[in-house]
């Protein structure tokens, strides 16, 4: 689980994201980021119906990406707020596969 100082819950702070943010963006999926000033980097995993109608297997998507996070939380830079956005067929795909799009995602914003 990623610690709380490291979760962006806040409807100002995604607003401001989504409106401001660059976005980088593949097959899988992509992410919007911006720089927050803080000493940390913030996340969230945006799963929408869209990807799927099954409530299981949204939730089991965002727990694969909060936990390839969770793992390179240490080399992700800080002071950024970044928000993954998943696409239909993500739900299809095994871990691995979500780990390279989700890692290839944050090379890309250069943010690893």
């Amino acid at each position: 689980m990623l610690p709380a100082q490291n979760r962006l819950r806040h409807e100002k702070d995604i607003k401001a994201l989504f409106s401001e943010g660059k976005g980088v963006f593949d097959a899988l999926c992509g992410l919007k980021y911006r720089k927050n000033g803080l000493g940390s980097s913030r996340f969230a995993v945006v799963v929408g119906t869209k990807v799927s109608k099954n409530a299981v297997d949204r939730n089991r998507v965002r727990r694969r990406i909060r936990s390839v996070l969770e793992a390179r939380l240490a080399l992700i830079k800080p002071g950024f707020d970044v928000a993954f956005l998943t696409r239909p067929g993500v739900t299809k795909k095994d871990f691995a596969a979500i780990e390279a799009a989700v890692v290839s995602s944050l090379k890309r914003a250069k943010l690893l």
